[in-house]
């Protein structure tokens, strides 16, 4: 203790320690348990404030220990050293602060002895970027026994080595399972479904024979004999004679111009001659049923086509009797004479038929099957609605097409750019149609009457020179790449046919059409189409590997080798997220605050001087041995971010 300013031993068990104080000095206190007792004038106003009053704290050393522990271990060494030294007149202020420790500025460091504080907080208080602390918390398998507490042992190899095998092992299983999903294959599933009512098929109908001899004229055959018929300008004479025309007068002039496409609706087959009787599901139809369309075998007619906003015809059950049923004649004797061996001369009789669905157009002259005269042909259909998938995991497209001609198109059978306005839907056969438009427009500059587009309608002459062996050529050689439509509908066929009319039948339809019977048996055919059943085939392709397979095989595979979750990812992001924090951020900001703090500690004095003369001596703390006296200093320290308290500790 000191007594006046003097030094002088205590040898009791325990050193008392002067009181820490809040306020302002007083005379140097009496021995007793409070080291200063004082208090200012409380106002009449209001109670006494107990921070305005001397607030004393016992000042031994187990009781000054809690407040060194909670001030860090760097600050005990400090605050020890600086109450080790003595001076006169020591009074001590704690309040809370943002400052930085600094050493006693009036005099050089002196060794003394610190306090040791315990290494339990100072264990707990590891940021959270520390692996240790990530590996303890984490829900990843084995982590914990690999970076755990302690130096490296077997037990803690042979963990490591066991988690880096699963580890390897899962990546393995992720990367066949993610090299499987990106071969992107798929499977075909076929399947019968039952309805209640069912869209009838478009149908249609072409007489073999393109064009009838009795329509035709001498300037018809002028300008279309040698396409048509390979006839020479002086065959002209004999082949009206087979016709049973007159010949040509000496002053005949023919048309400047000539149109194929009038030349086919004026001379071609009508459906009004061609049809003799017409029911569907027992209830009488007629040619207003039936809708014109041009074919490359001339002037056809479709039942049910939905042109114009017609409404589909439907029929609610199957079998014979339930559908389309038609009589027609074929009008034999209207037939060109065969003259020349060429393409375009036919050598049957008959018609042709193509049932098809509303959204492709017909291609009869490769698609259609044949009916025969003196015969009833029974077709029964099934339908059959197809899905394909587009890319990667299929070829399909549902782009419809244009068929109009680009006067320099980068590639004259790829698929065509967008135009304006609308178009129908996609389908194959409306694909090929397209591409062998948009082939002989660029050939020719024309386009055959049965083509789709705004392009000019060839002349005869274009027809035989050019159009004709250029659509030959571009189908022997299969130029037209397109690719299958993403939903299309098709009709599987089964045909039947029993001879017709019987002698009874065929001379009550003699009678019935005034036709003579070996006519009406050349001529006359029954065509009977229906639905087999109201059932339906749907094939359809599937993903054979969805994301939510490859998510549930990922997944399954890590909780297998690794015990791990999607949580466990988004654990090990905020780990690394805590790293990039800590080591890279925290690093240019320690950087700053320690300029900012160094420029702030150059400007301010942080050694208060003392508060005047001091009258009186108080009693001052000793930690050890008797030392020289050394001047008064002053510590500060803040504490860390999650105290964000500190507390200064100086003399005034």
């Amino acid at each position: 203790m000191f007594h006046g300013g003097r030094r002088s031993r205590n040898t009791s068990a325990s050193r008392t320690l002067p009181a820490l104080c809040y306020g302002d000095p007083s005379p140097a206190p009496a021995q007793g348990a409070r080291a200063c007792s004082w208090s200012r004038p409380a106002r009449p106003s209001r109670p006494p404030n107990p921070r305005q009053q001397g607030q004393c704290f016992p000042t031994s050393l187990s009781g000054l220990a809690p407040l060194l522990h909670l001030s860090g271990p760097r600050l005990a060494p400090a605050v020890t050293s600086c109450l080790a030294r003595p001076w006169t007149d020591p009074l001590f202020l704690l309040s809370p602060c943002h400052l930085v420790t600094t050493p006693c500025p009036l005099s050089a460091p002196t060794s003394v002895p610190t306090m040791k504080t315990p290494s339990g907080p100072e264990e707990a208080r590891r940021p959270a970027s520390d692996i240790r602390v990530f590996a303890s918390s984490c829900t990843l398998h084995g982590l914990g026994h690999v970076f755990g507490p302690g130096r490296l042992t077997p037990r803690r190899g042979l963990w490591a080595v066991a988690v880096l095998l699963s580890l390897a092992a899962f990546l393995y299983q992720v990367e066949e399972r993610v090299r499987y999903y990106g071969e992107f294959h798929h499977e075909t599933a076929l399947d019968e479904r039952e309805s209640h009512q069912l869209t009838f098929p478009a149908v249609t109908l072409c007489n073999i024979n393109p064009l009838r001899r009795s329509r035709l004229t001498p300037n018809d055959l002028h300008w279309a004999g040698p396409a048509l018929l390979g006839l020479e300008p002086t065959e002209h004479a004999a082949f009206l004679r087979a016709l049973g025309r007159p010949p040509t007068s000496p002053g005949f002039m023919p048309s400047p111009t000539f149109d194929m496409a009038r030349l086919y609706a004026r001379a071609g087959h009508t459906l009004e001659d061609m049809l003799l009787d017409c029911r569907y599901r027992g209830q009488p139809c007629g040619p207003e049923n039936f809708t014109a369309i041009f074919t490359r075998m001339g002037q056809c007619y479709t039942f049910n086509s939905g042109a114009n906003g017609a409404e589909l015809l439907t029929t609610p059950k199957g079998g014979a009797g339930n559908g389309l049923e038609v009589m027609l004649d074929v009008q034999e004797d209207e037939y060109l004479p065969v003259w020349k061996d060429v393409e375009e001369t036919p050598f049957e009789v008959g018609i042709r038929v193509q049932i098809h669905s509303q959204e492709e157009p017909p291609i009869i002259d490769q698609l259609g099957f044949g009916v025969a005269p003196g015969y009833q042909t029974f077709v029964s259909c099934q339908k059959q609605q197809l899905s394909f998938l587009p890319a990667p995991w299929g070829d399909c497209s549902s782009r419809s097409q244009d068929p109009d001609f680009d006067s320099e198109p980068s590639d004259p059978l790829g698929p065509p750019g967008p135009t304006p306005g609308p178009r129908p839907p996609y389908s194959l056969m409306g694909c090929r149609l397209a591409c062998e438009t948009r082939y002989v427009a660029r050939k020719c500059g024309c386009r055959m009457m049965h083509m789709p587009g705004g392009a000019p309608v060839c002349s005869p002459q274009q027809y035989k020179d050019c159009a004709n062996p250029a659509l030959d050529a571009m189908l022997r050689k299969d130029a037209c790449t397109c690719p299958n439509p993403c939903a299309s509908t098709r009709y599987a066929k089964e045909l039947s046919m029993v001879r017709m009319p019987s002698r009874p039948a065929t001379r009550y339809l003699a009678r019935k059409y005034n036709r003579s019977e070996a006519y009406i048996v050349d001529n006359v055919l029954v065509l009977d189409i229906f639905f087999e059943a109201l059932n339906y085939e749907t094939v359809e392709q599937k993903k054979a590997y969805e994301v939510s397979e490859l998510l549930g095989d990922i997944g399954g595979q890590m909780g297998l080798f690794i015990g791990a979750s999607l949580l466990t990812i988004l654990e090990i992001l905020d780990y690394l997220c805590e790293v990039f924090r800590d080591r890279v951020l925290g690093y240019f900001w320690n950087r700053k605050r320690s300029q900012k703090h160094s420029q702030k500690h150059s400007s301010t004095n942080l050694l208060q001087e003392g508060m005047g003369s001091h009258r009186n001596e108080v009693p001052h703390l000793s930690l050890g041995p008797s030392r020289p006296p050394t001047p008064p200093c002053a510590v500060t320290r803040t504490l860390s971010a999650s105290h964000r308290t500190c507390y200064l500790v100086t003399r005034l």
